[in-house]
């Protein structure tokens, strides 16, 4: 019994030893191998364990979306990279003498790969502010969307239109990006409506905040405000400010909104003007009061005819 123990044994030391493929820095056996692919299974398994962990505690409750997804990033990255040169040692590897021997060819590569490299450095910036967090609705070139991932090269993000786009990071760093959520929760928008000229302002003012608080996308918490915001050339401007948490589909809430005033003007006969213009045809001459505009009928040649003729 014991002969045959130590054959098994004998055979997996062999088995194990085996070389698959040697040189004088890089020595690759099946020991090294399974080792490599046990270190690469333990850090997935690590890093799904931490995530579930700090999700379910205390700790990870006191945070929000964005950041636990940032703590959770960067310690994958963090942990990958030791694995990387752990997974190198055992095979053989030095990566000090890699690295001094391969200066050569990381400068071919960063010149070649310089926008890659921008993407990756603009990436970790990204991660350490967090000035991007999942689930921020950002607005980039008249283009808004919700973010779905930030990684180390791209960030992912899902338009209004559900329709899932790709940006380089470096994009990101280096444009003007528009960060609906970043420091507050809700975000004041405006609609603007004109009314004729001579309608009841008051009630106008009335109307519209009503609208805004009767929307159940309106914050509750922050009041309506309404201003007189010019005399346009055919029409009273009113613009209505709301604030609302429902960034994402806030175009949809505005076209809720006109919809909801129109039929609020009608049943108050407030009429919504469309642009026109008063033209005076002939040699008439035109008053203004207090109520509009009249044209007095008067002809202006024979008005100069009689004068001629009292001259004469």
């Amino acid at each position: 019994m014991a002969e045959i123990l130590e054959n098994i044994s004998a055979f997996i030391d062999s088995f194990l030893s085996y070389k698959i493929w040697g040189y004088d820095t890089v020595r690759l056996s099946v020991k090294g191998v399974l080792q490599v692919v046990f270190l690469f299974i333990s850090a997935r398994l690590g890093i799904w364990t931490m995530g579930r962990v700090f999700m379910r505690s205390r700790m990870g409750g006191n945070y929000d979306e964005g950041r636990r997804y940032t703590i959770l990033q960067i310690s994958k990255y963090l942990i990958y990279t030791v694995v990387i040169v752990m997974a190198l040692e055992t095979v053989g590897v030095k990566v000090t003498t890699l690295l001094a021997a391969s200066t050569a060819l990381f400068v071919g590569l960063g010149l070649g790969l310089q926008d890659a490299f921008k993407d990756l450095s603009a990436g970790v910036i990204i991660l350490m502010e967090r000035t991007l967090s999942v689930g921020d609705i950002i607005k980039l070139q008249d283009q808004f969307g919700k973010v779905e991932a930030v990684g180390l090269r791209t960030t992912t993000g899902r338009t209004r239109d559900d329709i899932l786009i790709i940006v380089p990071n470096s994009k990101l760093t280096n444009e003007v990006v528009v960060n609906l959520t970043h420091s507050e929760e809700t975000t004041r928008f405006a609609v603007q409506v004109s009314v004729a000229f001579g309608s009841d302002t008051e009630r106008v003012a009335t109307l519209l905040k009503q609208v805004a608080l009767d929307h159940p996308e309106s914050e509750p918490g922050q009041e309506p405000l309404v201003i007189l915001k010019d005399f346009g050339e055919s029409a009273l401007v009113f613009e209505l400010n709301f604030y609302t948490r429902n960034l994402f589909h806030i175009e949809k809430i505005k076209s809720e909104l006109r919809f909801e005033i129109d039929r609020e003007f009608r049943e108050n006969k407030i009429i919504i003007p469309f642009p026109q213009r008063t033209v005076w045809q002939g040699p008439e001459r035109v008053k203004q009061f207090g109520d509009g505009i009249v044209g007095a009928g008067e002809n202006i040649a024979s008005e100069n005819d009689d004068t001629t003729s009292g001259a004469l």
